[in-house]
């Protein structure tokens, strides 16, 4: 258990604190419990001298006070007022003369505490050696801290349980991730856990519901690419078969120029696919400072050459500065299907105008605009046009139906709504794609 698991943090700073409390706590009770034993023993004193002095001297003797008294290192001495000893124990050396009250004296046999008290024939001394009390001190408040000794480990051994069942749920759900099949997305169980780690939960349902979603759309993608790539590959090979029956040179001519269409044809849908799969699933893009005006003239210029082609008049009808946040390589695509959308799908002799304006400066918005005066869309197909692989009905124009699937998940991914209406003159159509500009640098 290293100290990046959490119950080896709550245990460590737990029986930390219990330890570090329990040992201060013991030392305050020790010096306090001396500090005590210490005005015991000189109340004892006091009184065993107060007692004393009071009592006929001819009865010290039957009494036996010092071989009493020296078992709990008590010993008395006896002055007359004139100075004389009339009582002293046996081989105990103390001081000849005292002063009345307390003091602390030291002889050849160590360290006396020691009270004087004087009465109007005597003066009674009542001494105890330092060492027997320090010793009887030490002892007292060695058994005052034996709860103490006995509480903290029994402490400790409760804050272990406790620790253990409290983060027994969290090892719940470790378990029951981890027993979980690679494929199993069901939302995780939250019933019966504690509320710090329902948020917890709830992201992972949301993170597991986001995931299945992707995946979801990821397997039906799979399986639309594989029903659209059945088509041109089922043509290319009937065409080959054709140039294979060709008898004729003609006939051979026509055969290839078939097979080439349905080769491009067979490009053009795997350059979309391919592009569709680089945005979904989508994670989040690297997001960084675009010239949005710089890019839409770039990718007007590289699809010139197919207007041209197609006599489609392609140009930027208005081009104002402006910056956003997003993928490079994404917007391009964004736009390059915009406008290739726009020039396959308007008749020989058509129009197709690119603009880019921005908004109030309070807006922050800036609007990319791609409009034609081609056949246009119903406004009831304006919801559909974004389905992958979806095309209008009676569309004679060749194509898959992924290019605005493209621009919707690449739009989606960079915070843009999309507009769909009518061209000007109400022909065509006009799509608008709104970009929030960038902050400044």
């Amino acid at each position: 258990m290293t100290m990046s698991s959490l119950r080896a943090r709550l245990l460590a700073w737990l029986l930390g604190g219990i330890a570090a409390v329990g040992l201060s706590g013991s030392l305050v009770v020790y010096h306090n419990t001396l500090r005590q034993a210490d005005a015991f023993f000189d109340y004892h004193l006091e009184q065993m001298a107060l007692l004393l002095r009071d009592q006929p001297v001819e009865y010290l003797w039957p009494l036996e006070i010092p071989s009493r008294a020296a078992a709990y290192g008590f010993v008395v001495q006896v002055w007359t007022i004139d100075g004389q000893r009339i009582w002293a124990p046996p081989n105990t050396v103390l001081p000849d003369a005292t002063t009345l009250g307390f003091s602390t004296v030291t002889t050849r046999q160590g360290r006396w505490r020691v009270y004087g008290v004087a009465s109007p024939t005597r003066v009674v001394q009542v001494a105890q050696r330092m060492r027997v009390r320090r010793q009887q001190a030490i002892q007292l408040a060695i058994r005052t801290l034996v709860p103490f000794a006995l509480a903290v480990p029994i402490l400790g051994i409760l804050v272990w349980f406790a620790v253990g069942h409290a983060l027994e749920p969290l090892q719940r759900l470790a378990s029951s991730v981890k027993s979980r099949r690679v494929g199993a997305l069901e939302p995780l169980p939250h019933a019966q856990l504690p509320d710090e780690v329902q948020p917890l939960v709830a992201a992972l349902n949301d993170l597991l519901g986001r995931l299945s979603g992707a995946l979801g759309r990821e397997r039906a993608f799979m399986a639309d690419a594989a029903h659209e790539l059945r088509t041109p590959l089922t043509a290319l090979h009937l065409q080959l078969g054709a140039l294979a029956r060709a008898g004729t040179d003609r006939e051979r001519a026509e055969a290839m120029e078939r097979l080439s269409a349905g080769v491009q044809r067979s490009i053009r849908l795997v350059e979309q696919l391919l592009a569709l799969a680089r945005q979904e699933p989508r994670v989040d893009p690297a997001h960084g400072r675009l010239a949005l005006d710089e890019l839409v003239r770039d990718v007007v210029a590289e699809l010139v050459p197919l207007a041209d082609a197609r006599r489609i008049d392609l140009g930027i009808a208005e081009d104002q500065p402006a910056v956003i946040l997003g993928e490079h390589d994404a917007i391009a695509t964004l736009v390059r299907n915009l406008v290739d959308n726009a020039v396959r799908y308007t008749p020989p002799g058509g129009r197709v105008d690119v603009s880019l304006t921005r908004g109030a400066p309070e807006e922050g918005r800036v609007r990319l605009k791609v409009c034609d005066n081609g056949p246009g869309i119903a406004p009831e197909e304006h919801t559909r046009v974004f389905d992958r692989f979806y095309r209008q009905p009676g569309m004679q124009a060749p194509g898959s139906g992924l290019g605005l699937a493209i621009v919707k998940a690449i739009a989606d991914a960079h915070g843009a709504p999309i507009e769909l209406s009518a061209g000007e003159d109400g022909r065509g159509l006009a799509v608008t794609v709104i970009f929030a500009t960038a902050p400044p640098a």
